[in-house]
Parts: structure tokens; C-alpha cells; sequence
């Protein structure tokens, strides 16, 4: 156990604390907390969110500010006048330097202009800073904390989870939105509408999904300057700057509108619908399944492309970016058309789920059959599972989930496996064809009967 998880402030629903002071009497003690930990176990030190190696983008300019002042700084002041170096006479009136007695040393080192302003691109980006961060950087972490009524621990248990990096007690790096946005946090425990545990969890949740989002929009605004405008990579990030600040509103409007829209189809999927998964999903149980305790019944599929290692190998990097692309964007239509969720891809896979096991076996088919007639990707091998799952952290977790990957590494290329509880379940299905196959040993589950699942009647997922 650490410091920070028996310090008496850091229950979020705390009343308002006075500030703490700006300097410890002890050098080192001031920084005792930069080393410790979250309760969840990661290090305070990284600063780093847990999907990807850095914070949203936003953050390279907490590096950056010290450039920024440096930049901004007071004029250079011209170099003191030497008249002797020029032949002049000297200012006191003492006696003349013959030019012909003069020998001149080596040339002075050129002195760079004064100009005591910043460039034109890093007045770009402090602009679109002070535009994103809602103003200029003002303020020091623990000011920031104080204004929320908070503990500095606890203040930076939630940056920690939306992931900011670790800032020191004289950085200048919040603004006035900061402390709203923490107080807004805090107001929520403190009003007894959410747990601290849940806090953290649901501030978790926005950093990490925010960060994955804000670097996908970034690269592929990169790469459309690097296509329509002809220009290098390095170029293009560097337009990037002045190109944003007009695409901002509309973005965050859609992903304001998107939000809403997905929560209500997660409050559908996960709450109002749950009770009629679970139903459906005891036929054919006997109640002593390894997935019995779990809350959800979902249709877990796997899809894997075959010899994905062996073609990345002999692709450059903007082929095997083209091919990644294009294999995430037909998974994502065909799932999001069948009614199903991407949980996830990872490198060459997919893992994505159903509310039912009819619906399970639309996708997984139509997955096969688009990868198979596509003239660029290879084909895929395919596993559907029904069975109850845990759903954390956007994430999925239980025995139907690793059954699921079991199954995709014994299927063909180009064919869909299932278990023998989902076939018996569509097994009253005319939309599909359902061909036993000899049974296997499969690790951590002993004796399993994989059945190979084909389309029937029916045209199957019809994408527009």
C-alpha cells in the first residue's frame, strides 16, 4: 500500500481544503508524492494513458512552453560599440589609431536580429492552445486543486486518469477550464451521485477513448494533406496547426452527437435488452457452465486474416497502412450493419459482438465471404461463440470470449467455426447450415465439437 492510498484528503468527496503551501521546508519531501501510486497500480511517473504511449496531443505543448516564453522573451540587446575595432576615434578624446598601425583580429561571430517576438507558426499554435485549453496557462497544480476544494493527491489521481502527465508544483500549465472541469468531477461524488471508485473509472474511460480518437483524427488529417495536397508527411504535420482551428467546432459537435447517440444504444444493449439475452441464452444450460455467474449473453466472434505476418513482412509502410485501413473499415461496416459492436481489433483481428446468436452468425458470415472476395485483403478465419460474458473497460472478459479464439485458430481459411451450444441454438434457423466436425482437444477447455456454420435461405447481410 502507498502513501497516496492512506492519505486521510484524498476521498474526493472531502470538504473544501485549505492550500497547500507552495514549497516544502524539504526539497525531497515536496516531490514524495511523484512516486507514488495509483490504486489501480500504475506508476504516477509515466504520465502516459494506457492505450497508447502518449497523452492526447495537446500535452506536447506542456514541453513546449518553456520555447514558447523563451521566444517571447525580452529583445537582444546590440553589441556594445567598440570604436577601436572600427579606426575611430575613441570616445574619452584619448590618442588617434593610425589605420596603417591597426591590425584587425578574427571577424566577430554574427549576432542574430533582435526581434523579441515569436515566429509566425508558434503564434499559430499558442492561438490554438489558448483556443483548445479555453484560455491562456495561468495557473499551478496546486492552485488548481485548491480552487476545487481538493487535496493535491487527490487532484492528481484524476489527471492521472485522464492521463496528463506529471507536472511539477512550478509549472504553469492549467487554465481556468482545468479547475472547472475538476470541480465538475468532484461536484459528482460530493452531490452522492457517484462513487469515487466510479469517477475514476468513468474519467478513465473519457482519457483513454478521447486519446485513441484525437490520434486517429490527427493521422488521417495528415495523411489527406499528404494525398490532396501533394505535400511530405513532416510538411503536412506542420500545417496541421493553421488547418485546425477551422475543423474544431465541427468536430466537437459530432462527437458531442455521437456520444449521445451511443449511450442510448449502450443504455438499450446493456441494460433495457440484457434480461432477454439472458433468457434465451439458458437453452440448452445445464446451470453448471464456467460462464454461468457472468451478467451479459452475447454472440463473441473472432476474425483473423491469414498470413498476416508473412505479407506485412514484404509491404512497405504505406501498403501495409492501406491494408490495416482497409481491413478495420469493411470489419466495421459489416458489424455496425449486422447490429453488433467492435470491441476491438489488434493488428491483424478483430474481436466484435451480438445481442443474439442469429445475429452473431450474420456477421460472421458476412465477414468470411467479403474477405474472401476481396481482391486485396487475404481470407480470414472465422469463430462465433454464444455464451455470457463481463463487460469492463470497453473490454469483454470469460470463457465464451477465449473459446472464440480458440475456435478461430482451428478454422480454415475462408469458414466460420462455432461451438455445439451456439449450433444447437440455430439449429431451428433456416438461414443457416450447420456441418459437425470431428472433435478437438483444445487447451483449457478438454473435448470441444466445433461445427462449421454456412449460409442457408436467405441472402444473408445485405450491405448497401
Amino acid at each position: 500500500m502507498n502513501a497516496e492510498n492512506v492519505h486521510q484528503d484524498i476521498d474526493l468527496a472531502a470538504p473544501d481544503l485549505p492550500r497547500e503551501p507552495e514549497h516544502a521546508a524539504d526539497p525531497a519531501a515536496a516531490d514524495s508524492d511523484a512516486v507514488t501510486t495509483f490504486d489501480t497500480g500504475t506508476s504516477l511517473d509515466t504520465g502516459t494513458s494506457l492505450d497508447s504511449g502518449t497523452s492526447f496531443d495537446a500535452e506536447a505543448s506542456f514541453d513546449a512552453e518553456a520555447s514558447f516564453d523563451a521566444d517571447a522573451g525580452e529583445p537582444i540587446e546590440p553589441a556594445q560599440h567598440n570604436p577601436a575595432s572600427a579606426g575611430h576615434e575613441p570616445a574619452d578624446g584619448g590618442p588617434d589609431v593610425a589605420d596603417e598601425d591597426f591590425e584587425p583580429g578574427p571577424d566577430p561571430e554574427p549576432v542574430a536580429p533582435p526581434t523579441g517576438t515569436m515566429s509566425a507558426d508558434r503564434l499559430a499554435a499558442k492561438a490554438l492552445e489558448a483556443r483548445l485549453l479555453g484560455g491562456e496557462r495561468k495557473l499551478r497544480r496546486r492552485e488548481v486543486a485548491a480552487g476545487a476544494g481538493l487535496s493535491l493527491l487527490s487532484a492528481r489521481k484524476l489527471w492521472r486518469a485522464l492521463g496528463f502527465p506529471n507536472l511539477g508544483d512550478e509549472d504553469v500549465a492549467f487554465t481556468e477550464r482545468d479547475q472547472s472541469a475538476l470541480s465538475t468531477i468532484v461536484d459528482l461524488v460530493r452531490d452522492g451521485k457517484l462513487t469515487e471508485e466510479a469517477a475514476i473509472s468513468i474519467t478513465r474511460a473519457i482519457g483513454q477513448m478521447t486519446d485513441r480518437m484525437v490520434v486517429w483524427q490527427i493521422e488521417a488529417l495528415v495523411e489527406d494533406m499528404v494525398q490532396e495536397q501533394g505535400v511530405p508527411d513532416a510538411v503536412a504535420r506542420k500545417r496541421l496547426v493553421s488547418e485546425l482551428p477551422n475543423l474544431i467546432d465541427a468536430l466537437e459537435e459530432m462527437l458531442v452527437y455521437s456520444w449521445r447517440r451511443q449511450l442510448n444504444a449502450g443504455v438499450q444493449r446493456l441494460a433495457v435488452r440484457a434480461e432477454a439475452g439472458l433468457q434465451s441464452s439458458e437453452e440448452g444450460r445445464e446451470g453448471d457452465e464456467d460462464d454461468s455467474p457472468l451478467p451479459l449473453a452475447r454472440a463473441v466472434g473472432f476474425a483473423d486474416l491469414v498470413s498476416y505476418t508473412s505479407l506485412s513482412r514484404r509491404m512497405n509502410e504505406k501498403t501495409l497502412a492501406q491494408l490495416v485501413q482497409r481491413f478495420e473499415n469493411k470489419c466495421a461496416e459489416i458489424i455496425s450493419v449486422g447490429g453488433g459492436r467492435l470491441v476491438k481489433t489488434v493488428g491483424d483481428e478483430v474481436l466484435y459482438i451480438a445481442e443474439t446468436p442469429a445475429a452473431g452468425a450474420e456477421i460472421s458470415l458476412a465477414l468470411s465471404r467479403a474477405f474472401t472476395e476481396d481482391e486485396i485483403l487475404p481470407q480470414a478465419r472465422v469463430a462465433m461463440v454464444w455464451g455470457r460474458i463481463l463487460s469492463r473497460l470497453g473490454d469483454i472478459y470469460g470463457p465464451t470470449v477465449n473459446l472464440a479464439a480458440r475456435l478461430t485458430a482451428l478454422a480454415d481459411p475462408g469458414t466460420v467455426l462455432v461451438d455445439s451450444m451456439t449450433a444447437a441454438a440455430l439449429e431451428q434457423d433456416e438461414r443457416f447450415i450447420l456441418v459437425p466436425r470431428t472433435a478437438e482437444d483444445v487447451r483449457g477447455f478438454g473435448e470441444i465439437h466445433p461445427v462449421l456454420l454456412q449460409p442457408g435461405e436467405g441472402r444473408g447481410l445485405i450491405l448497401d
